[in-house]
């Protein structure tokens, strides 16, 4: 299978770590979720400084040798993804690296590709700056996370994350968007 109990599953801070561990959770991985802040390690790091709210890295897991899956939950130009790998080989070299992403926005200026995500928005031209949200609730039926992020042309609601835990190798999202008045305009 894609995924199994050996696998790692990390979660790239900020978006991608309540991902991830949702997918931990409903996957039943035996590893411990791990979480990366790729803050030192991007390319334009001298350019436009240090976040000011820089978060801990933790993989409690020996990377050497072991399936990596990575998680986020917007995938644009894949320099997040470079910069996450790069931290990754400063733990070992793992026997592969996969990509989960919520949101494919198109836009690549590296040769990266998710293989698992739950929708595709292309979008305008130019970086869009935002700040997405994330809650998780749970319930009878299951655990339900709701992402939500405003963009220059959409507003996008992703929910009902499932995972198939028989399998160990099915993510399946659930995405829902909203187009904004502004971009539909003639």
């Amino acid at each position: 299978p894609d995924i199994g109990p050996e696998t790692g599953l990390i979660g790239i801070h900020t978006g991608g770590v309540w991902l991830a561990e949702r997918l931990h959770q409903g996957l039943g991985l035996k590893t411990p979720c791990g979480t990366l802040d790729v803050s030192f390690y991007r390319d334009d790091y001298e350019k436009i400084g240090l976040h000011r709210d820089v978060k801990r890295s933790d993989i409690p897991f020996d990377v050497e040798g072991r399936p990596l899956v990575l998680v986020d939950d917007v995938l644009y130009t894949g320099r997040t993804i470079r910069a996450a790998m790069n931290e990754l080989f400063d733990y070992g070299r793992p026997q592969s690296i996969r990509l989960a992403a919520l949101i494919d926005r198109g836009g690549r200026e590296l040769p990266i590709a998710a293989q698992w995500f739950g929708a595709t928005l292309k979008t305008l031209s130019g970086p869009a700056h935002h700040e997405p949200t994330a809650r998780s609730m749970s319930g009878p039926t299951g655990a339900l996370s709701t992402w939500r992020s405003e963009l220059p042309e959409a507003t996008i609601i992703v929910s009902a994350i499932s995972v198939s835990p028989r399998t160990s190798s099915t993510f399946t999202f659930a995405a829902f968007m909203s187009t904004s008045a502004s971009s539909t305009t003639p």
